[in-house]
């Protein structure tokens, strides 16, 4: 996005803003997730990793396990809601 035209500075307070209450609510969703024992993903270079509730870093998917089938085939959650 290359425009010869700068943006104007109620329009990059604006955007600062916006990445401001993102970035809050990431940190937050981040620590709830901590707090209830839930592995967060990132991705690095098309590649995930997962922080365990332990601190830990794997590249291993930690979800996989948490899967199960009931008697229909379907899949079921067992990751705590509340």
């Amino acid at each position: 996005m290359n425009n010869d035209q700068p943006l104007s500075l109620q329009l990059f307070l604006q955007g600062a803003e916006i990445k401001r209450i993102g970035n809050m609510a990431v940190r937050k969703a981040l620590e709830e997730n901590r707090r209830r024992g839930i592995p967060n993903v990132f991705s690095r270079n098309g590649q995930n990793y997962y922080e365990l509730p332990n601190g830990d870093i794997t590249r291993e998917d930690p979800f996989k396990s948490l899967l199960s089938k009931n008697n229909n085939g379907d899949e079921t959650h067992s990751i705590p809601l509340n």
